[in-house]
């Protein structure tokens, strides 16, 4: 894993006092769907990482995916040793195959999630990047928006929508965001994303809640972009189990000052 969390950008006004709001709040999840036919998503990972450390807060990337890293022969053992700090702001840890590690009688890999917590008790967001079936184990019953990807490819627009599909089926979870690594001057991307939310809502009665575009070619150390920001602001301020209710929802609605585009 190359050392590509460094995010030296000031935050964005719009984002200014977040952390206060979320001050005592409990630590927050966002679901990384991976999709092996999106090529750049280790330029997906930096940004998510750089635009939440943005809003002044700690993040531990978790990398599950199956195009992850292999995790140290220690992971089950001592999974703090195991994380990387990349940066004051940003740590890593590989962890592919550790969800189904700590998979219970149940089926569930909660524990996993028990154990992150013991291992970073300082990460205010785990960015959690796995596959659509670890991430149904590891956060079923609980209220999450998982963040789809994709690209300009065919392949990559059906995986998410099987992603979609499996999720919602399996959890029942029925709203989503979505991520797509593209130029963004790509005339396509707009109907990319009403053609993944129209199947989804046509097929599913699952709904895409947001989408934004992650430039490949754009330094994620430069200020995130503002839509970005957005997405990043509603996903934090999802209820679950881990979040009071107003606080966050007020602190998103001085963010989500952009349209949806489409």
């Amino acid at each position: 894993m190359r050392d590509f969390y460094s995010p030296a950008a000031t935050p964005l006004d719009q984002a200014d006092g977040l952390r206060r709001l979320f001050a005592g709040a409990r630590r927050r999840y966002l679901p990384l769907v991976a999709n092996p036919h999106v090529a750049f998503t280790g330029v997906v990972l930096e940004h998510l990482s750089a635009g939440l450390a943005a809003f002044g807060l700690s993040v531990l990337v978790v990398d599950a995916a199956d195009s992850a890293p292999a995790p140290q022969e220690m992971a089950l053992i001592d999974l703090a040793a195991c994380i990387e700090p990349l940066s004051p702001e940003v740590s890593y840890l590989a962890a592919r195959g550790l969800p189904l590690a700590h998979v219970d009688t149940r089926g569930s890999a909660s524990g996993f999630l028990d154990a992150i917590v013991q291992a970073a008790p300082q990460a205010e967001v785990v960015l959690l990047h796995a596959g659509a079936s670890d991430l149904a184990r590891l956060f079923g019953g609980r209220a999450i928006r998982p963040l789809l990807m994709g690209a300009d490819h065919p392949g990559s627009i059906k995986d998410a929508y099987a992603s979609c599909k499996l999720l919602a089926q399996r959890c029942g979870w029925m709203t989503f965001d979505l991520l797509l690594a593209a130029e963004p001057g790509n005339r396509r991307l707009p109907s990319i994303a009403a053609s993944l939310g129209s199947c989804a809502d046509s097929f599913l009665g699952a709904l895409l809640h947001d989408w934004t575009v992650i430039d490949p070619a754009t330094d994620f150390t430069d200020p995130p972009a503002a839509a970005l920001l957005r997405l990043l602001a509603a996903q934090l301020a999802i209820d679950d189990d881990a979040l009071p209710a107003a606080v966050p929802r007020r602190a998103a609605a001085r963010l989500a000052t952009t349209p949806i585009p489409y």
